[in-house]
């Protein structure tokens, strides 16, 4: 049996580096997926899922040099056992856990800078004329 999942979406965070305790390098970091549809009324409607990606080893110190938050990036892994847990308000909450293969930068970090900024405000940035 073989499974795998692509995902392309934001970096929701910058990535997390840390050592297993043989030494080996493992990078976590989150990605954001959005879908738009419109709706029978016409509307347009947003969805954003949210997954957790594990890299591992050479790729891990990679991902954790180069990827910050904002960045879009494309991640081919293994989905993971769903961890489950109930929030706050008592309803039952699940985080998707991806193990990456292969993690492929698709913006540069001038671009994610850009989305982790959001929209330039009118005249920000601009000389007056006058």
């Amino acid at each position: 049996m073989y499974q795998q999942l692509t995902l392309i979406g934001h970096l929701g965070g910058d990535p997390t580096l840390r050592y297993t305790p043989d030494g080996t390098p493992v990078t976590s970091f989150r990605v954001a997926t959005n879908r738009r549809w419109r709706a029978q009324d016409g509307t347009t409607q947003e969805k954003t899922v949210w997954f957790s990606v594990t890299a591992w080893r050479r790729q891990a110190e990679t991902c954790n040099q180069f990827l910050t938050k904002g960045q879009r990036v494309l991640v081919v892994g293994e989905l993971e056992e769903p961890s489950t847990w109930t929030d706050r308000e008592g309803g039952t909450r699940a985080s998707l856990e991806v193990r990456a293969r292969h993690v492929e930068f698709l913006s540069t970090r001038a671009e994610a800078q850009e989305v982790a900024r959001g929209p330039e405000q009118p005249g920000e940035g601009e000389d007056i004329p006058f």
